[in-house]
């Protein structure tokens, strides 16, 4: 495949087309088989019971956000050392999705703090370095849009994505650098998962489709920012 053939917005843009409407299929069908295997099919938690179910919606959800931050930084980075202009454009069209499943996460782990902690928030260093995340994209989002040239938009942008890159692995770690009220991961690398087989199968699927969801709509707002600079 000509890969440099696709950096040019104009031979991207009928590409993108196919991507989003491939990618958005396999999400429907994805995130179908995932609600009902983590809804209908995963056993109660012995511990809490039928509230740790939002774990099939909030721990995708944290993983996707922390995940397209990483994207999003790493072609804010070729913006900035290629002044490439397909580089600024998807780092633009990840930015509302990131921001999104970083709300969702911080929304769906509100509600699970509840039956669980007794509060729906705590200054705990996971839920705050999550919660400045969402103040990255947005602050991504808003400088974007207070800059009238698309091109410089772009650069100043991407410097605030590449700085703020930092704050994904003090959300990683947060749980092991400090004590935090915040559970320990329950899928490691390193070790064997600490929960059954199908709960860990529909958190995995979930995540895959949220994964391909991004895929899709980024694919459509990257579409809808060629057409808009008429590139």
């Amino acid at each position: 495949m000509k890969w440099f053939w696709y950096a040019s917005p104009q031979t991207f843009y009928p590409l993108a087309g196919r991507i989003a409407r491939w990618s958005a299929l396999g999400a429907a069908v994805l995130a179908v088989c995932g609600l009902y295997i983590g809804f209908f099919v995963a056993p109660t938690d012995a511990q809490q019971g039928e509230a740790y179910r939002i774990i099939f919606i909030h721990v995708p959800a944290a993983w996707m956000s922390m995940f397209i931050y990483v994207v999003m930084a790493v072609w804010s980075a070729l913006c900035l050392a290629l002044n490439t202009r397909l580089s600024g454009m998807m780092a633009a069209a990840l930015a509302p999705t990131g921001a999104l499943f970083t709300f969702i996460a911080l929304w769906t782990g509100s509600l699970w703090g509840k039956p669980t902690w007794g509060t729906y928030w705590v200054w705990d260093a996971r839920l705050t370095s999550e919660l400045i995340l969402l103040f990255l994209y947005l602050g991504f989002i808003a400088l974007r849009a207070s800059i009238d040239d698309p091109r410089r938009a772009d650069r100043a942008a991407a410097v605030l994505a590449v700085v703020g890159v930092v704050n994904v692995p003090i959300i990683y770690y947060s749980v092991q650098w400090w004590n935090t009220l915040h559970q320990g991961a329950s899928v490691s690398l390193t070790r064997a998962p600490s929960m059954a087989a199908t709960m860990l199968t529909g958190m995995l699927v979930m995540a895959l489709a949220f994964w391909l969801y991004a895929i899709a709509v980024s694919m459509v707002r990257v579409r809808c920012i060629i057409r808009e600079r008429g590139e």
